[in-house]
């Protein structure tokens, strides 16, 4: 049976670029959204290196600012690219999502 992370690989960046969308946030608030959400299979750790590539390929931008609770914190904002990216990914998702669930309810041709 494939593990649960395996199968997120792919969809965790469209989670994060929607939840980017609706404004300013940091990596620690980006994981606990997504647990809110019920992603538990996954660590803020994970999250690092998705929104580094996002921020390289310029989907997401990234801004230090001082924070009242110890070190500075980088708040990501999403690009007019990442949102492209975003809606792009709801189409896919979209379609992907009713073709599985054809076949898992037997609805084909």
């Amino acid at each position: 049976m494939a593990d649960t992370t395996q199968m997120l690989k792919g969809i965790l960046d469209g989670c994060l670029l929607s939840i980017i969308k609706d404004g300013e946030i940091y990596g620690y608030e980006l994981a606990a959204r997504l647990e809110s959400y019920g992603f538990t299979s996954f660590s803020e750790g994970t999250i690092y290196p998705l929104l580094l590539r996002m921020q390289k390929e310029g989907l997401v931008t990234a801004t230090l600012r001082k924070s009242t609770a110890g070190p500075k914190r980088k708040y990501y904002s999403l690009t007019e690219k990442g949102e492209e990216e975003l809606e792009s990914f709801i189409k896919r998702w979209e379609q992907l999502s009713s073709s599985v669930n054809n076949v898992l309810n037997k609805r084909g041709i």
